[in-house]
């Protein structure tokens, strides 16, 4: 059967994939950003994971304020990059793995989760930013990759316990399909930061770091945590963290099985008007 080897974590800064794309990975401002994840490349090159399930939310690019689903997971056999005002970045087209993608839409839904189910979606840097830390800058990404988008830009956005409890149903769902696949559960966005208003800006290393601790040590307690919370002190679009509760709620030690190890972590402030923070976990 399939199983879920580790869980990545990663902010998706779209400057980030600005600079890997423009050469300026060397350049003193983003050297220590990238540094951060040399391990991480080093990682995925001995995992080679078979699939990859990346929660992230799309940006007004493959939905509109028209219309807006709380989950949307994507089904289609390819993915086309895009992004919001700046165009496609120059990165390969995403492929997907319908068989795996249905299959975790049947088995989540008849959990009781209400999913849309998405079989054509373009995927912008919130997506494609997180591949090309762990990947860098490949002819072909190394996996087949379900999108799964959640709504955290416009409210009501999903609680971090809605989250949570989904990322042990998506567990469930991959435990039970018959193929021996290596998937990665990877959470995206955050951490914290704010792009409007008087607030612009802020970040908040304390909380961060917190934040970290908590989700390697306390899931189900941080799950609780309301969305307020994450608006006072991570800024109004740090309520992107709530993402990563899917994936850490996807390990095994949410399920009865034993605490996952922490096989890097890294945290840097800032990266244009952003905290980065990136954990990998590793199930027992």
């Amino acid at each position: 059967m399939a199983r879920i080897t580790a869980s990545v974590y990663t902010s998706h800064v779209p400057a980030v994939g600005a600079a890997l794309d423009l050469g300026k990975t060397g350049e003193a401002y983003w050297q220590p950003v990238f540094k951060g994840y040399e391990f991480s490349k080093q990682w995925e090159q001995e995992q080679k994971p078979d699939v990859i399930f990346l929660v992230f939310n799309d940006h007004a690019t493959a939905f509109s304020l028209d219309f807006i689903p709380t989950f949307a997971i994507g089904t289609a056999a390819e993915f086309i990059p895009a992004d919001e005002g700046w165009g496609p970045r120059p990165v390969p087209k995403v492929i997907g793995h319908p068989k795996l993608a249905a299959h975790i839409a049947q088995s989540v839904i008849q959990d009781d989760f209400d999913l849309t189910i998405v079989n054509k979606m373009d995927v912008d840097h919130g997506l494609t930013v997180p591949l090309s830390l762990m990947f860098g800058q490949p002819q072909a990404w190394p996996c087949p990759v379900i999108p799964f988008a959640v709504n955290v830009v416009q409210y009501p956005v999903p609680s971090g316990r809605r989250c949570f409890m989904l990322g042990k149903a998506v567990r469930k769902a991959i435990y039970s399909y018959d193929e021996p696949l290596n998937v990665q559960v990877w959470g995206t966005g955050g951490m914290s930061h704010q792009l409007q208003g008087p607030r612009a800006g802020l970040i908040n290393k304390e909380f961060d770091t917190k934040f970290l601790d908590r989700l390697i040590d306390d899931p189900e307690g941080l799950a609780g945590m309301p969305h307020i919370d994450y608006v006072r002190e991570a800024g109004s679009e740090g309520i992107e963290l709530v993402m990563w509760l899917i994936a850490r709620g996807a390990m095994g030690d949410t399920d009865g099985g034993k605490k996952p190890t922490v096989r890097h972590r890294f945290y840097h402030v800032p990266a244009s008007n952003t905290a980065v923070g990136h954990l990998i976990l590793e199930n027992n």
